[in-house]
This record gives C-alpha cells, sequence and structure tokens, in this order.
C-alpha cells in the first residue's frame, strides 16, 4: 500500500515546497495530469494564445479555418506579443480545451467580430450574459447552465470550438508537435519531465493506480494519444497507466467531472486519491474533492506557483527528481 508521510517535511525540501502538510494518509489511486506534468512535447501556449486571438478577431466566417489560414497562422505562432490571450492560456492552464476555445468565440461576439448571422442578434440581456460566461471561464470556470442563452448562439459556439480546435490542433503539429513527437520516439527521455516515467513505475510498483486526464480531445491515430506512447509510457489495464481519459468531439468534459465519474465507476475514495498537475482545474478539482493535490511546476513558474496556493495545492514540486519524494510518497 501506498502511503503519503510528511511529517517531518514541513518545512519542505529543495525542490519541494509544503503548502497544506496532509501528515500520513494512504493512497489508492493517483491522477495525473499529461501536458507540462509528465510530457514536454506541446510547447502550448503560443499556439492556444495565437489560435484564441484569431477566434477573436478573425470574424470567425466560414473560412476562419481555410488551408491558406492554416499556414499563415503557422508562421506566425510566437513572433508576436498577444497580451490578453498570453495572459489567459497562463491563467487557464488545465481547463478543456473546448472550454478554451469557447473563450475565444465568445470574445469576438463580445467584440462584434463575427459574421452576420440571426443566431449572433443578441439582446442587451443575452450579451450580458454571454460577458457573464467570459467572465466565469477566466475564473476557471466551464459549466454555465444557470446563464440563459438562445439555442442559436449555443449550436453556433458549439459548431465553432470543435472547428476551432482542430485549427488549433494543426496550427500546434505544424509548428512543433510533430517535429516534438518524431524526436521523442527517438529520444523519449528528453520530452518527459525529469523522472516522470519513473515515478509513474515506482507508484504503480507499490499498488497504486495511475490515470491519465485530459483537457485535450482524444481521438484514434494522434493527438495525446500519440504523445503518450511517444514519451514511454504503456497505456491499459494493469499497465503504469490504467487509462488515457478526455473529452470527445462533440462531448466537452471539464476535468473535475472526468474524475468525478472515475471515483464513482471505480468505488475510488476521493480521499484516498493523489492529484497530480500543473493546471488549476486538476489541482482546484482535487481540493475540492479532498484528494491530495502535488502541483509538478518549474521554480520559475512563480504565477503558476501563486495560482495553486491559492487553489489550496498540498504540495509543489519542481521534477521527480527531488530526492525527498521519496521520503514523501513511500510503501506502508
Amino acid at each position: 500500500m501506498l502511503v503519503i508521510d510528511d511529517r517531518g517535511l514541513e518545512r519542505g525540501a529543495p525542490g519541494l515546497e509544503v503548502v497544506r502538510p496532509v501528515g500520513l494518509r494512504r493512497i489508492t489511486h493517483a491522477i495525473h495530469d499529461i501536458d507540462g506534468t509528465h510530457s514536454l512535447i506541446r510547447d502550448w501556449p503560443p499556439v492556444m494564445s495565437l489560435s484564441i486571438h484569431w477566434a477573436m478577431t478573425c470574424g470567425l466566417r466560414d473560412d476562419f479555418d481555410s488551408p491558406a489560414q492554416l499556414r499563415e497562422l503557422i508562421a506566425r505562432v510566437g513572433r508576436e506579443k498577444l497580451e490578453e490571450t498570453d495572459r489567459f492560456c497562463v491563467e487557464s492552464a488545465g481547463l478543456s480545451a473546448l472550454t478554451q476555445m469557447e473563450f475565444g468565440i465568445r470574445r469576438a461576439i463580445e467584440l462584434g467580430n463575427v459574421p452576420a448571422d440571426p443566431r449572433l442578434a443578441l439582446s442587451v440581456e443575452e450579451r450580458r450574459g454571454n460577458s457573464e460566461i467570459i467572465r466565469r471561464i477566466w475564473a476557471g470556470q466551464e459549466r454555465f447552465l444557470d446563464v440563459a442563452q438562445p439555442a442559436g448562439l449555443i449550436a453556433f459556439i458549439a459548431e465553432r470550438s470543435g472547428r476551432l480546435f482542430k485549427l488549433y490542433e494543426a496550427v500546434l503539429n505544424g509548428a512543433c508537435r510533430d517535429r516534438n513527437t518524431a524526436d521523442a520516439r527517438k529520444h523519449p527521455a528528453k520530452w518527459r519531465v525529469p523522472g516522470a516515467l519513473e515515478f509513474m513505475e515506482r507508484l504503480h510498483a507499490m499498488g497504486c493506480r495511475n490515470y491519465f486526464v485530459t483537457g485535450a480531445v482524444l481521438y484514434a491515430g494522434g493527438g495525446m494519444l500519440e504523445e503518450v506512447e511517444a514519451v514511454g509510457f504503456e497505456v491499459g489495464p494493469g499497465k503504469a497507466v490504467e487509462a488515457l481519459l478526455g473529452s470527445s468531439w462533440d462531448r466537452k468534459m471539464p476535468k473535475d467531472e472526468v474524475m468525478r465519474e472515475l471515483f464513482a465507476r471505480e468505488g475510488i475514495d476521493p480521499k484516498a486519491a493523489l492529484v497530480i498537475g500543473d493546471g488549476r482545474t486538476e489541482i482546484a478539482a482535487g481540493a475540492s474533492f479532498g484528494s491530495v493535490c502535488l502541483s509538478r511546476l518549474p521554480e520559475d513558474a512563480r504565477r503558476q506557483r501563486e495560482l495553486h496556493r491559492e487553489l489550496g495545492t498540498n504540495y509543489i514540486l519542481r521534477d521527480y527528481t527531488v530526492p525527498e519524494l521519496h521520503r514523501l510518497l513511500r510503501k506502508e
């Protein structure tokens, strides 16, 4: 049985900050974010920032995701400072990608950068609702059932969100992902957070069941599934990682909902779960469930570290080579 034991580590150690000690607790399952937490393949922030900025400013006409626009966006990645969306990417790390896309589309509506479409002829009250949802997304929320929105607007956002995510993925592929994934197949350790695979295998060996949970849309033959395999993680029943869980093209699944479904399906006590991530959503969800939360953040990620302390994380870890990690997580 795996236990987490921070007794004697109250002051932390180099590379490990103890924010909220839990003492001694048994851990049966671990829920892991992937991108930035274990894998370094996706240099996603500049691509996401540009994709959302494009949605906000391009007019969202039917050709907003044409091959010509794709080529132009790939060439623009990282070449300009985009203050609003650069900051949004820091604040929204861990949200479902479809929610991030929705933010860009709703900002375009708020700015008036949308086509002449009867579905977008909103009343003053409906515009207020749209702005309220934008505010909530920035605050880390992903469901807005209490905000009245016309069916036509909801349909427009759903259709454009899926297309915008596919455009984002295509820009990401062209800007860095395809190149990095190919190199990861040859040099997987280079594209993992230091010590990540060994850490995952150690948890598994001590009887902990590991699950990957992502905000990305999962699809066969590419995307996150391909990246996980390229950096050396084995996924499947009885393996180091039991399963990879996320959204589909037609079903947005925020991480808290994925985790809640997993806990119910597998009969997992949330207090016996360890949640590991670098995004706000998995840490906020884990804290709300009463799980133990471990934030994997570089030491220079000051804003993210500040956010995670506010969200209720228990520990902040530089990477998985920190010696005290073996003392913190041990076999009972």
